[in-house]
């Protein structure tokens, strides 16, 4: 008897106003593989509200062309500028509505959590888990920026802590 094996679409995002990384994981457990990965950047002369609209026109295209099954987001943590965490606040919130709104499986990381899942260690550096994800993927060069990284390692994050 024959077991079909249903392929997954994960998508990490990465949340930023000025920056937001993003990547598209397809496959099975054992064999995730890249589709796409980067970065979305707005213009700073713009006001907040125009740079979420943005996003928010960006990740609803996005979300309508892959269609995933599942949705990784980084969890916010608050560092010592409040004013910057607020902000990645409102592009989370566009991520999870989106996500929730097209009835895509949420499942929320911490840093360490996404660390943890790419190198195995929850306090590993931006370029360990960079290094890890290249060796991972057999990519030729660790993955840019830090925020695309992220993006994929949260995507990771999901396909190898929240299997279907």
């Amino acid at each position: 008897m024959t077991t079909l094996i249903k392929e997954r679409c994960v998508i990490g995002f990465d949340p930023g106003i000025g920056r937001l990384g993003y990547s598209v994981l397809s496959g099975n457990l054992s064999h995730p593989k890249i589709i796409t990965f980067g970065c979305w950047k707005t213009n700073p002369q713009h006001s907040q509200a125009d740079r979420l609209l943005e996003l928010g026109r960006l990740l609803e295209k996005f979300l309508a062309k892959y269609k995933p099954t599942d949705v990784a987001v980084e969890k916010l943590f608050f560092s010592k500028n409040v004013k910057t965490a607020l902000v990645v606040s409102e592009a989370r919130g566009l991520i999870i509505y989106l996500a929730k709104k097209n009835n895509h499986r949420l499942t929320e990381f911490s840093p360490q959590e996404l660390k943890l899942a790419a190198t195995g260690q929850g306090n590993a550096t931006k370029q360990q888990v960079q290094k890890m994800l290249q060796i991972i993927f057999k990519l030729s060069a660790p993955p840019q920026p830090d925020d695309a990284a992220d993006a994929l390692a949260l995507a990771l994050c999901a396909f190898t802590v929240r299997p279907r």
